[in-house]
């Protein structure tokens, strides 16, 4: 309750009046007039009701104590039974607070980031955002439901915002152990062929017995080696990038008996290998009019080192002419053919033919070249179907087609067969859509008989026109006409020939997206593709494997000829694994050292500190048979002692106004009735 004034006539006006007054009434006492006093008191009373004084009497209501209840749903909180741990504890909690309607519970859920790459627990930015519409004096605590590892807890010295406690509700067992492994470091990129070093540590946590850990390490789905690692410590591995493109390597690292959880005993590392100046050795048996375009196309590669040797002197060629007076250079058969040929990474053989000058043993050692890994291109024209064909010689053991000796000399169009158009070498190549396809045509062949391996390409009559086939570890390419070049120069439109011509270098160069049977994932943000390639038909669904161990069909949807996708939001993060008939593949989701992923043991040591500051408490909430839920405890004032059993919180003294009622205390009858009393006994004591 409280009096406030409002004058009836201005304060100036008022402030002269109170001091006149107040010296007639100086005067009277002094000279001691008769009724001196009541004068004083009749003008004293008149000034306070030109004052007007006016009594407040506000209407309030007490405000609700604000308790924000924290819930983590972080990965880590699928493990051993934590989920329903926490969801108990939440309901236990509900129901305490049901029990005093003075307590306004405010529950904020907190996942692991979702809206980020880096998964982590950010479970005190989830409270500020909560309370930031709450002032500080009507929080009245801060409850954590988690199993502890929780990664942005603030400096033990920083405000929190509010002077009230914070406990925390520990889910999980003591004592709790879990395995994990992850890489230290490791290069980004590396050169095909050559060797790289990636480091990895084993992490122990909690009371896992001691002694080396064995970590299987794959290779693009292969395992390649099995090392003993010593927990804590720093172990490189050095490997060989096998090929071009992305190669993932991938760490496993055996499981102990009761951890926590395995979804971090796997950890990838991806490597994108570069091939360092592709050496191409272009042998062509004469000069010819497609045989610039083959130079053309491999010149313009900046990454390909091509040596390139025409035949234009054969040895059965004899004019007199002095060796002394040639211009020409001589053959270096033996240097390219046996000394060197494991430095080629393709060789293509450009309408060449057997005239003795390759020995004929010369032959057998570029099929065991083949046959061990390496890259052959043929481009036969009608040499191919004479009686000098390369076909005739040890070379034949690795060509997917034998000539029949006769060449197809009609005009077609070249087109994609059914396996052709599911072929990633021929697969949408531009123009193959229409029939007859939007390119020009060509006017001759070389006749096969029925080809091993792939026919992507046909000619005239149905008959192969490029075949492809894989010869023990390494690829063979067959072109079975020389007349590939009309596409360059752009007869009757040209054609797609710089795509063909680079696809089958890759292909026979074992480049990883040309694989005709082939499975890859890829990720962005939380989003995950899967793709497919086959010649197979449907591949029927995918199986897809997730961190937390659960798995799930994937139905996946023909995207092109030959090739399968699917494409899902996932809500975990992690290493998830991709299975598809024999073929799997890994891929990561989210930021590869992740916090989230770091630890997973349940802790209490992360909010003691700030509990024992704000004078709160940390319980673990498992118990046999249950969960041990520690009752509320409603403090007035603020809490300057911490209760070991019970959860304490502040609670507020706020409130808000209502309404006030206001009353003037010289106005209507009551006021005029005093004021009438007072001069009235002035005038009766001055009338005496």
């Amino acid at each position: 309750m409280t009096i406030d004034f409002s004058p009836l006539i201005p304060l100036s006006a008022l402030a002269v009046l109170a001091a006149l007054a107040l010296l007639l009434a100086g005067l009277s006492l002094v000279r001691g007039t008769r009724g001196a006093l009541l004068r004083t008191l009749a003008l004293a009373a008149l000034c306070l009701a030109l004052a007007n004084p006016v009594l407040n009497q506000e209407e309030r209501e007490p405000l609700s104590t604000i308790v924000a209840v924290v819930v983590d749903r972080s990965q880590s909180q699928d493990a051993a039974g934590r989920r329903e741990a926490t969801d108990r504890a939440l309901a236990t909690l509900k129901d305490r607070f049901a029990r005093f309607p003075a307590i306004e519970p405010r529950i904020v859920e907190a996942a692991d980031g979702a809206e980020t790459e880096t998964p982590s627990t950010r479970l005190f930015a989830a409270l500020s955002t909560a309370l930031s519409d709450v002032p500080p004096g009507r929080v009245g605590g801060a409850i954590f439901i988690t199993d502890g590892q929780i990664h942005d807890v603030p400096d033990i010295n920083r405000p929190l915002g509010f002077d009230a406690p914070v406990h925390g509700l520990i889910t999980g067992q003591p004592n709790e152990i879990d395995r994990r492994i992850e890489i230290v470091s490791g290069p980004r990129f590396g050169i095909v062929g050559e060797d790289q070093e990636v480091a990895f540590r084993v992490i122990n946590d909690g009371p896992v017995p001691a002694g080396p850990a064995q970590v299987r390490i794959s290779l693009n789905g292969n395992e390649i080696a099995t090392e003993q690692a010593e927990p804590g410590t720093d172990l490189p591995f050095r490997f060989t990038v096998p090929r071009g493109g992305n190669n993932i390597l991938e760490f496993a690292v055996a499981p102990v008996p009761g951890e926590v959880t395995e979804a971090n005993n796997r950890a990838v590392h991806v490597l994108d290998g570069i091939r360092e100046n592709l050496r191409v050795l272009l042998v062509s048996g004469e000069p010819h009019s497609g045989e610039r375009a083959w130079r053309n196309l491999l010149k313009s590669d900046a990454s390909v080192d091509l040596v390139h040797f025409t035949i234009l002197r054969p040895p059965e060629k004899q004019d007199g002419t002095p060796i002394n007076e040639l211009s020409l250079i001589a053959f270096p058969t033996r240097e390219l053919f046996v000394e060197k040929i494991k430095e080629f990474d393709l060789i293509i053989f450009d309408r060449y033919q057997h005239r003795g000058v390759l020995p004929i043993i010369y032959y057998d050692n570029i099929a065991q070249y083949v046959e061990n890994g390496g890259a052959l291109l043929i481009a036969a024209g009608p040499e191919h179907a004479g009686p000098d064909s390369i076909a005739s010689t040890p070379l034949s053991a690795v060509l997917p087609a034998n000539p029949t000796g006769t060449m197809d000399e009609k005009a077609f169009y070249p087109r994609l067969t059914d396996e052709g158009k599911k072929h990633p070498v021929t697969r949408g190549l531009a123009g193959a859509d229409s029939e007859p396809p939007q390119w020009g045509r060509w006017f001759r062949t070389v006749d096969v008989d029925r080809p091993q391996g792939q026919t992507v390409m046909q000619a005239a009559d149905g008959k192969p026109l490029l075949v492809l086939n894989r010869v023990g570890q390494g690829r063979v390419a067959m072109l079975l006409s020389d007349q590939g070049w009309l596409w360059s120069r752009g007869f009757e439109g040209g054609g797609p020939s710089v795509s063909l011509y680079r696809r089958m270098a890759h292909w026979l160069m074992q480049e990883p997206a040309l694989e005709e049977e082939a499975l890859t994932a890829r990720a962005s943000g939380r989003s995950l593709e899967i793709s497919r390639q086959t010649l197979k038909g449907d591949p029927g669904p995918a199986t897809l494997t997730l961190p937390s161990g659960q798995t799930q069909a994937v139905t996946l949807s023909e995207a092109e000829p030959g090739l399968w996708r699917a494409s899902l939001s996932t809500a975990e993060t992690g290493l998830f694994e991709i299975a598809n008939g024999e073929l799997t593949t890994l891929v990561h989701v989210g930021t590869v050292d992740a916090p989230e992923f770091k630890a997973t043991v349940s802790t209490e040591e992360t909010l003691r500190p700030l509990a024992e500051k704000t004078k709160g408490l940390v319980h673990r909430v498992a118990a046999a048979g249950g969960i041990d839920v520690p009752a509320l405890l409603p403090v007035r004032g603020p809490v300057r002692v911490a209760d070991a059993d019970r959860l304490s919180l502040r609670m507020t003294d706020e409130t808000v106004l209502k309404g006030v009622n206001s009353l003037s205390l010289f106005t209507g009858l009551l006021g005029l009735a005093a004021l009438l009393l007072i001069l009235s006994a002035t005038w009766a004591r001055e009338g005496r």
